[in-house]
C-alpha cells in the first residue's frame, strides 16, 4: 500500500494544535512550536519518537522502517510510504504528537 504525501500532511494536521512550517526547505508538523515529523520528500515520513520505539519498529518493521541518527543522538524513525501501511502511518504520527504536546491538548 502507497501512502500518498498529502494524506500524511492531512493525518498530522487534524491532531490537536498541529501546524505545519518549512524546516530545511522540507515541511515540518509542529505542536506547540515542537517538531514531531517531517516530510523528508514525497516518499519518505520521519517521525520523532522515543529512541527505544524507534528501535523496536526499525527492527520489527525492516524494509518499512529505518533509525535516524543525528550525530551520536538517535533522533527519529523513518517510514518508507510506498511500503508502510495506513495504520503504521497514523499511530506512529499520533505516537509522535503525544510526545512532542503539551499535557493540556493530550487531555
Amino acid at each position: 500500500m502507497v501512502v500518498s504525501a498529502e494524506r500524511v500532511r492531512r493525518l498530522a494536521l487534524a491532531l490537536p494544535g498541529a501546524a505545519v512550517q518549512e524546516h530545511h526547505g522540507r515541511p515540518s508538523f509542529r505542536v506547540a512550536g515542537r517538531i514531531f515529523a517531517t516530510l523528508w520528500d514525497a516518499r519518505h515520513l520521519n517521525v520523532m519518537l522515543e529512541p527505544a520505539r524507534i528501535e523496536a519498529l526499525a527492527s520489527d518493521r525492516e524494509g518499512v522502517c529505518l533509525p535516524v541518527w543525528w550525530g551520536r543522538r538517535l533522533a527519529a524513525l523513518q517510514i518508507d510510504l510506498d511500503r508502510a501501511t495506513m495504520g503504521l502511518v497514523e499511530r506512529a504520527l499520533e505516537e509522535a504528537w503525544r510526545r512532542r504536546s503539551p499535557p493540556p491538548l493530550r487531555a
